[in-house]
């Protein structure tokens, strides 16, 4: 595939950036954004020509179809857009905030639609696109502790399914990435704990919590080796509907699949009985 025009949103660090870095190395066009776009300044001195920086609040609709114009202004056409902007929260439904609940909602799912939304008339007009849209092994699988990250996630999922079905007649595809535990800063900078802490959830949420400390910096995926895959998947002729990563992720996922499987065929008599 020829060189391409990619997008990432959430740059600064982390998944962001390691895509970024590969995919200038391969030669791409890339808009790198992030709220702070200075954090930016030495990739963009590194690749003159072919990466710029934009600043990007993706919970602003018009901050989206801003980057998406400057984006296609320099480059031409966003070709792949990758959602990767988000931040994680951590503690059981009840002790969250009701204002974190929705501010999570807020980045984590209404900013992905909010790229979404902007990008898609460009790639609709031109017949051609990715959308990537970074969720986790959470979405999929969620933990306890992670109620609003992970539900935030798994509407992300539902989401993407839909309107990868609405726009593959256009020629436009969409992608979801599953990551397990990887060596960002996620846990640390990227990761919010819920305002109150009640003692009935210290062996449920509350261990989660302390798990996600331990492991901070001692994750075994490498961030750098998941971005050439992603690229990878992105240009290839058939991009996978859902790219699991990890070890850790990849098991997981299995052992739900096996779990539903065997619901499903416990209660499938009786719930095929349902119909008129």
């Amino acid at each position: 595939m020829a060189n391409q025009t990619i997008l990432v949103t959430g740059a600064s660090s982390g998944f962001g950036r390691c895509l970024v870095e590969a995919a200038l190395v391969g030669g791409h066009n890339v808009v790198a954004t992030a709220r702070k776009p200075e954090t930016l300044a030495g990739l963009v001195a590194e690749y003159p020509t072919s990466c710029i920086a934009c600043e990007l609040d993706i919970t602003k609709p018009t901050d989206c179809a801003e980057a998406i114009a400057t984006g296609a202004a320099r480059f031409g056409a966003i070709d792949i857009l990758v959602n990767n902007a988000g931040y994680g929260l951590v503690g059981a439904l009840e002790e969250v905030s009701e204002d974190q609940l929705r501010r999570n909602f807020e980045t984590n799912l209404f900013g992905t639609v909010n790229m979404m939304r902007a990008v898609l008339p460009g790639m609709r007009a031109r017949r051609r696109g990715t959308i990537i849209n970074i969720t986790a092994i959470a979405g999929i699988c969620n933990e306890m502790g992670f109620a609003v990250y992970g539900g935030a996630k798994f509407a992300v999922e539902g989401v993407s399914e839909a309107v990868a079905s609405e726009v593959r007649p256009l020629g436009i595809r969409v992608m979801i990435v599953e990551p397990g535990p990887f060596r960002t800063d996620f846990i640390g900078r990227s990761m919010e704990s819920a305002e109150t802490k009640i003692s009935d959830y210290d062996g449920t949420s509350g261990k989660f919590a302390t798990i996600l400390a331990q492991i901070n910096g001692r994750q075994k995926g490498d961030p750098a080796k998941a971005a050439n895959v992603i690229l990878l998947a992105a240009l290839s002729d058939q991009p996978p509907s859902r790219l699991v990563l990890g070890k850790y992720a990849i098991d997981k996922l299995r052992r739900k699949l096996v779990s539903v499987e065997k619901d499903l065929a416990a209660w499938e008599e009786l719930g095929a009985a349902t119909d008129f």
